[in-house]
């Protein structure tokens, strides 16, 4: 099993040009978040909060940040100093070995939040990467912390989050543990169908986001077994795939191959066979 490699925290001159600079940055620019006018509310840290405490959380002031394709978010080894909620757009993340290779270890859409991983040591033990244009709430964690002393609602937000943060972990462990090939890739298009689906997005149709190297890494397999196994479910008329563009077209089939799919992976039923609201582009 590759060895995490223990990353020292950045010199101040870096971690100048990256975090104060770029939380600053947005309190420069003055383009505020309103939680109460985002798309992603729903599956972000201000669900489910009161009116009163949304306004609360408006109030304090949270910036927004743009992140475009192929850039950091944060770095590991840096200075924890937020969380960030992602607005629009898809993210990585990933955790450098001791052979100097990195590991996808998550992918991020509009809703979830990136940074925790920093909370216990105060240092950034992964990278988070834009895979696409995006746009990321900058939630200052000092800000966070006083909030919740008076926001009750906002405390068990941030506790819910940290739980699911637990749980996704486990899932990647499941996928990991001893499911085949056939059975981790059916399972990872399950997984992304149920997280567009969730934001009213189809879940029969969308964008891969990511390479097939990044969705080898994650799943603990080769570029080339990813490739095989696409094509292979491409002929057996389980899927359609047209370079990133994927439409599920068996979904029977599909869960067929992923089995008895964790709840740690997979939270719900299959995906119906209803078009949703919006289609990922």
């Amino acid at each position: 099993m590759p060895t995490i490699r223990s990353v020292p925290p950045v010199s101040a001159h870096r971690s100048e040009a990256i975090v104060p600079s770029a939380l600053s940055g947005q309190v420069d620019r003055g383009v505020r978040v309103n939680c109460r006018n985002c798309r992603a509310g729903t599956h972000c840290i201000a669900n489910e909060l009161p009116s009163a405490e949304l306004e609360k959380l408006d109030e304090m002031g949270f910036f927004r940040r743009t992140v475009r394709r192929g850039e950091h978010l944060y770095r590991a080894g840096q200075k924890f100093a937020a969380l960030y909620a992602v607005r629009t757009g898809f993210f990585k993340t990933v955790v450098l070995l001791e052979e100097g290779r990195t590991q996808v270890t998550g992918f991020h859409m509009a809703g979830d939040v990136l940074g925790t991983d920093g909370i216990g040591t105060g240092v950034q033990s992964t990278e988070a990467i834009a895979l696409e244009d995006s746009d990321v709430c900058v939630l200052t964690f000092e800000r966070l912390e006083q909030l919740t002393r008076s926001l009750p609602g906002l405390q068990r937000s941030l506790h819910r989050l940290l739980s699911r943060e637990i749980v996704r972990e486990q899932g990647v462990m499941a996928l990991l543990g001893g499911m085949s090939a056939d059975a981790r890739v059916a399972a990872f298009l399950l997984n992304l169908s149920y997280r567009f689906q969730s934001r009213q997005y189809s879940g029969r149709e969308f964008q891969l986001r990511m390479s097939r190297e990044d969705i080898g890494s994650y799943l603990g397999l080769k570029l080339e077994t990813v490739s095989r196994t696409l094509s292979r479910f491409a002929d057996e008329g389980l899927v359609s795939v047209n370079s990133k563009l994927v439409k599920l077209l068996d979904l029977a089939g599909i869960h067929r191959l992923a089995g008895q799919i964790p709840r740690t992976v997979l939270p719900v039923a299959p995906v119906n066979s209803a078009m949703p609201l919006r289609k990922a582009s």
